[in-house]
């Protein structure tokens, strides 16, 4: 089957895309992914998305905009892209479910997957102690403990955040030195709201019925473990972009983040652009994705008319 455009992914970014190319008359197709709309999915309460005074829960504003488009025409596939060749005009995207689709323009809105530690409970516990944004949840950990696992740049990001709430954060390190860079990681050893466990792992997350109360943490030199007392644990490993489907043909920066031109969002390919996460490795906001979903779309809209 033939599309306009045709959008690999789905949440904020993915579904602002969908609305302006369908408004624009596109008919736009959305695959939306094993994830149909994104991290919002995992998230409960969204209190920095306008327009919400009362604050909204992730996945309802992720169904609203999904109706919202698909009143305009949007089609949806629930399904996964697994091949693309983008040599030439119409772009060939290959799905999981077998169906081949050609496009004249091409918007990837992927998005980004947080990195977690794989403890057994970690995921259940997501929204409920357990965090990979200080940005998005930080809020919701005034005067309380927690405890940030990373030694790079995202983990002194997320431990200095959150000291404008938690009355304590700890930063989990498995080695005797950070990899941040040298200033962020002066920041972090001069906020006296801060300590450090060097030489720590976290090995098990601990939880009641009002979500997470404890950690058990591991000396990562002589294996003695001891249990600490932790309101909520944020992950500061960094995410992983998810374009392993593109196999190279657009261009990527060192972490895997799709490089776009600067002030727009077109990739080194002509007619094919990126939005949201997938190419935004510093703000990761749902309104910043859904900002960038619509530019694709209007970026897209213009590529057409010229051809």
């Amino acid at each position: 089957m033939h599309k306009k455009v045709i959008i690999i992914g789905s949440g904020p970014a993915g579904y602002t895309a969908a609305l302006y190319s369908s408004r624009a008359n596109l008919e736009p197709l959305v695959i939306l992914g094993h994830e149909p709309g994104g991290q919002l999915t995992t998230t409960t309460d969204v209190e920095n998305f306008p327009g919400f005074p009362d604050g909204v829960m992730g996945p309802d504003l992720m169904e609203k905009m999904k109706t919202q488009a698909q009143r305009f025409g949007t089609e949806y596939l629930s399904t996964m892209v697994t091949n693309v060749n983008l040599e030439k005009r119409p772009f060939t995207i290959e799905c999981e479910n077998g169906d081949t689709y050609t496009a004249d323009s091409l918007i990837i809105s992927t998005g980004a997957s947080a990195k977690y530690l794989g403890l057994p409970n970690e995921k259940e516990l997501i929204g409920k102690g357990v965090s990979a944004c200080a940005t998005c949840d930080g809020f919701f950990y005034r005067d309380k403990t927690v405890y940030v696992v990373g030694g790079g740049d995202t983990a002194m990001e997320e431990a200095t955040f959150l000291t404008k709430f938690a009355k304590k954060v700890i930063i989990v390190h498995r080695r005797d030195e950070f990899r941040a860079s040298k200033p962020m990681q002066q920041r972090v050893f001069d906020n006296e709201k801060i300590d450090i466990e060097w030489n720590h792992q976290v090995v098990e997350i601990k939880a009641d019925n009002s979500g997470v109360n404890a950690l058990v943490l591991e000396n990562t030199t002589s294996g003695d473990k001891k249990e600490v007392t932790a309101d909520g644990i944020f992950m500061g490993i960094g995410h992983t972009p998810n374009t392993k489907f593109l196999n190279g043909q657009i261009k990527l920066d060192d972490h895997g983040f799709i490089i776009t031109n600067g002030k727009h969002p077109d990739t080194n390919v002509p007619g094919v652009f990126a939005c949201g996460d997938v190419q935004d490795s510093y703000y990761r906001q749902a309104i910043s994705a859904a900002g960038s979903g619509c530019e694709a779309a209007i970026r897209a809209e213009r590529f057409l008319e010229e051809q």
